[in-house]
Parts: C-alpha cells; structure tokens; sequence
C-alpha cells in the first residue's frame, strides 16, 4: 500500500516512523508547508501531486482545522483515494459530507484516532454494532482534563497552576479552549453518538460545559459528598431519540471513572446482549494516535472500504428526560436555582433532579450574571 501523509507535526512524524518500520507499507509523499530537509524527495507542497498519483491508494490526514483539510479530503476522495484522519474537529462539523463524498466515490473513510487516541474505540464500537443495539455510551474523552482534575485531588494543585504544567508537558496546546471548555470532548462525543445511533448531530445542537471556571471549593465539594470530579461525555437512546452532552461529573468514589488518573482515558458502552465494556488507554500523544492512523491504513489494506456505519438522520438531541442532581455554585440569587436547590455544600448548592435540558439553558443565560459559574452533575 502507498501511502501520503497530510501534515508531518507530533502525530504526522509518529505515523512516518511506524511506517518506515514496515515492509508493507510506504510513505511516498508528505505534504508540508516549508521545507522539511530531512524527508528528502517526499516533501511535497501541492496537493495536486498526490491527487494524480494514481500509486497513492490511502491519504492520511494529520493536519488538523477545518480548512484546507476539509478541501483536501474532500478533493482525496474525488480523486479516488481512501482516506484515513485523526481530525475530529475535522469529522464532526463535516460528518455528513464526508460520509456522502466516501459513499459516492467509492472509498473507505475511516477515523479511529480522531476519538480515544490509541484507544481502539470506534473499531470496537462498529464490531458490536454487527449483532448487538447500543443503548448508550460514556466515559473521558480528553486526556488534558483529566490530567487537570487528577492534579487538583490528589496534589491540591491550583487550576491555573496545573493548566501551566499541562502545556509545559504538552498535554495542552498554548491556547487551551479546546480543552478546557470541553470543545475538543464535544466534537469526540459527537463522532461516537452518530456512528452509535446512526444519527448526524450538528455541534450547535450539543450542549457542553467545560472545566474553565472550576476552584478548589468545587473539588472540596466533590470530596465532601465521597465523589471525584470528572469532565466526561455522554450519549444514551430514550425511546428511540438520543440524549447526548458534554459536562463536568462528580462521580462516586469506587466507579471505574473515579480511579482513572493522569491524562488517560476511558470510555465505555452499553448494549442489549453484552451490557457495560470499557476501553482504557492512551487518549492521545505522539505514537498511540499514529498507532490507531496506520491500524486504519492496514484495515483498508485487508479488505476494509466503509466508514464505520452507513446511517445519517438527521436528529436533534434531546436531553429533557436525563435528569439528575447538580451542585451549582453561582454568585448572586437567581429563582429558578432557589427554587431547585434543596442544600448547601460548601460555596455552592446540591439540586434535587433537574433535567440537562435545563441546567445547560439555565447556565447560558446565568454566565452573563456570573462569568465565573461552575456546575457539575452529580451522579
């Protein structure tokens, strides 16, 4: 198999290496903005080389955005070409173009690094998929969170502070919004319910709620109630129409959830037959995305030309009937909030059950009183 590869950063360069590690695969071409000496020949800087190349069989795209990646995709599968990407920004906000473009030209899309890393997620989630229904899916999803809030229990370390370490380690990008306001969750989560519920979910449609704002007070208040703070994803059918959001969780003491530390991850589903699996690992850096990018190329190399369901409706998700507790801290009186607290917890409150549909409209509007208001489901 003839390989080019779209963007030679972190994870390009780990895909370039376990490439030239094997004999059945060849990385001919690397599109590159300015000139890389150290890939010789295969330096490239017009994408057109690798369109006419009728040698080239997948396009690997690493570049990450939305444009000129979307174009050059999209002009890879016109071209004939499958087509393999870790982007997931990329592949929530295009999901159903690039589905419809793979489908008409013929070619194999596929995107397993784009959610978990080197997680084999989204291979397994389409394996159970063959004979079982999934009911619902969640789990952490970003690893950069999870380094925060691990940091913040178990070393007391200040947000700030921890978000600091994060970038030095290369955990978070120098602009951190991705992360921390959960974007980069929402658009893996996004991925996972369309292909799970056979849905296209637009991103403006899913609510999300990020860690930006959280204090030490709030991870006292987890502690307080035996829980530990989470930022996960969640995804679940009710009666045929899916809930799907994004937010921080103080999950009890004990879960599976609870004990993942550092900047790991793990995401789990629910079917009919099987019940509850989880996937633990690596949710990303340099060589467990690659992993997952050249997994791809070998799988289309072996037989695979599909995208990991073939199901579009278009549905809107509906989160009215998920209804849970919430600890609330806001600064200032508001009378839905007052109306819903039933205690108070630390510097902030405990609701009784209050649909997401609600906490997440609430909270839109309620930042505009208090910009530093933080939330979390308790669960």
């Amino acid at each position: 198999m003839k390989i080019a590869l779209l963007g030679c950063g972190v994870v390009g360069g780990g895909v370039l290496e376990i490439c030239d590690s094997r004999d059945d695969l060849e990385l001919k071409y690397v599109l590159v903005r300015r000139e890389k000496k150290e890939l010789g020949d295969r330096a490239v800087f017009d994408i057109t080389t690798i369109l006419n190349d009728k040698e080239i069989d997948t396009v690997v795209e690493v570049m990450g955005g939305l444009s000129p990646a979307f174009e050059y995709v999209s002009a890879a599968m016109k071209a004939g070409k499958n087509v393999v990407t870790a982007n997931k920004h990329l592949v929530a906000h295009h999901y159903c173009e690039l589905l419809e473009l793979a489908k008409e030209n013929g070619v194999a899309f596929r995107c397993t690094p784009a959610v978990g890393g080197g997680i084999p997620w989204l291979y397994n989630l389409e394996r159970v998929m063959r004979l079982d229904k999934v009911l619902s899916f969640s789990g952490i999803m970003n690893g950069t969170t999870n380094f925060i809030l691990d940091a913040m229990h178990t070393e007391g370390s200040d947000f700030a502070e921890v978000l600091a370490l994060a970038q030095e380690l290369g955990y978070a990008e120098a602009d951190p919004s991705a992360d921390i306001d959960g974007l980069d969750i929402q658009r893996k989560c996004i991925i996972t319910a369309n292909v799970a519920f056979g849905a296209c979910l637009l991103e403006e449609e899913v609510p999300v709620f990020g860690i930006r704002h959280i204090l030490a007070c709030d991870i006292a208040a987890a502690v307080s109630m035996n829980r530990i703070c989470k930022m996960l994803a969640f995804g679940k059918l009710n009666n045929g129409s899916p809930a799907v959001y994004v937010e921080p969780s103080f999950v009890r003491c004990g879960e599976l959830e609870a004990a993942v530390s550092t900047n790991r991850n793990v995401i789990s589903f629910d079917t009919e037959l099987t019940g509850k699996e989880s996937f633990y690992g690596q949710g990303a850096g340099r060589y467990p995305t690659a992993y997952n990018a050249v997994a791809d190329c070998l799988d289309i190399k072996n037989g695979v030309k599909s995208f990991y369901t073939d199901i579009m409706n278009p549905v809107k998700p509906d989160n009215s009937a998920e209804k849970h507790p919430y600890y609330v801290r806001f600064k200032g009186s508001d009378e839905w909030l007052d109306s819903v607290s039933i205690e108070k917890c630390g510097e902030g409150v405990v609701t009784a059950d209050v649909s997401v549909a609600q906490m997440h409209a609430w909270a839109a509007k309620a930042k505009e009183a208090d910009p530093a208001l933080f939330f979390a489901g308790v669960i």
